[in-house]
């Protein structure tokens, strides 16, 4: 399927970007905060930053996300669904990035894999603790990350049939434990390669099974330290690209600011390059836009430029159900559905390949739309 068209037809006529590529907004499934707030600290005193954390987000190409709420304590976790429920209906800004959803990335996490999480605030996976911790706010959740070796046989199955995409992330699951997440109805990956067991040939682990599995999407951080870039390349190969794999800036709340010592819950963090740490090392997250990885990819020569798009625009949208999809009928006509389909032209990003250097740059097609 082709996905990125060298002109497209408006109210006004066909619209020329000689030869260039157009491309979706993108789409941020796992961003922890920005301008100095964290999602999970939002309150009714902060909360008018949301707007300009939207604002901020659509000037850096991205038309979605999904506010990022980090393992804390259960009040948290409940105020701040509280306040994005609220902003969320809310939304009329056409040049801001739209909340689609909350991504809840614990409390259900392994302890020996929580990675930056804080171990106090870890439960264990029953039907009581999702219901203790969704409280009313479970239609604003559209993505919660657990590790699956913790149900209890029945809380998966509960958090499907309210409509929550199933993540599965900060484990320690075998091969044979990520297939039963599978087949019960998870159908992505957090951050693939971190807080999880490494792929291993003979023990492929969660990772390995979800390479495999043609229903199972992975999200990645691309900024070269997460994971190095030969990794990526043996990944998205191995997922054939935007169809098993998405992008995601995993940004933390000093997104929008110079590097530094930031304050994140009762720690504090580094950011050096755009990656974050915690004073013992232990990756927290980045600072980095989410398009940076499209252009690392690039730049890294890992990737093709359509393909590099995609991983940001179409994939993260096709793990939501958010993208177009082909009907059965076109299928059997071999005809091409285009995700630009009734899309607003204001949505669309321009990209620029500079040949001397080799830079790939963007902008918003209509920015003054």
């Amino acid at each position: 399927m082709r996905v990125f068209e060298k002109g497209m037809r408006s109210p006004d006529g066909l619209l020329d970007v000689g030869g260039e590529w157009l491309s979706l907004g993108g789409v941020d499934l796992q961003i922890n905060g920005a301008l100095g707030l964290a999602f999970p600290e939002v309150n009714l005193e902060n909360n008018h930053k949301i707007p300009e954390i939207s604002k901020l987000l659509w000037e850096q190409g991205v038309d979605g996300f999904l506010p990022t709420i980090v393992t804390t304590s259960v009040e948290n976790i409940q105020r701040s669904l509280s306040i994005f429920a609220d902003a969320s209906a809310q939304q009329n800004d056409k040049a801001s990035a739209q909340i689609l959803g909350v991504h809840l990335e614990g409390p259900f996490l392994n302890y020996q894999k929580r990675g930056a999480h804080p171990a106090e605030y870890l439960l264990p996976l029953t039907i009581d603790n999702v219901k203790r911790i969704l409280g009313d706010y479970a239609s604003i959740v559209k993505v919660i990350t657990l590790a699956p070796e913790l149900d209890d046989g029945e809380a998966i199955e509960y958090l499907r049939s309210l409509g929550i995409i199933i993540s599965l992330g900060h484990s320690q699951a075998t091969e044979t434990q990520a297939q039963r997440a599978f087949k019960t109805g998870a159908t992505m990956v957090t951050h693939a390669f971190n807080a999880m067991p490494s792929l291993h040939h003979r023990e492929p682990g969660l990772l390995g099974a979800a390479i495999v599995h043609p229903d199972v999407m992975c999200g990645l951080i691309a900024d070269g330290q997460h994971v190095s870039p030969t990794m990526i390349q043996m990944l998205l190969c191995a997922s054939d690209y935007e169809k098993g794999i998405f992008l995601v800036s995993d940004a933390l709340s000093p997104l929008g600011l110079p590097d530094g010592i930031y304050p994140w819950d009762t720690r504090q963090i580094e950011v050096k390059n755009g990656t974050a740490r915690l004073p013992d090392g232990t990756l927290s997250g980045t600072t980095l836009p989410l398009l940076v990885g499209v252009q690392n990819l690039v730049k890294w020569g890992i990737c093709q430029i359509e393909d590099a798009i995609a991983l940001a625009t179409i994939a993260p949208r096709r793990a939501i159900g958010l993208l177009k999809e082909p009907s059965k009928r076109d299928r059997q006509k071999n005809n091409e559905t285009s995700p630009y389909l009734s899309q607003p032209a204001h949505q669309l990003l321009r990209w620029h390949l500079d040949e001397a250097t080799k830079e790939l740059t963007w902008q918003r097609l209509f920015p003054n739309a």
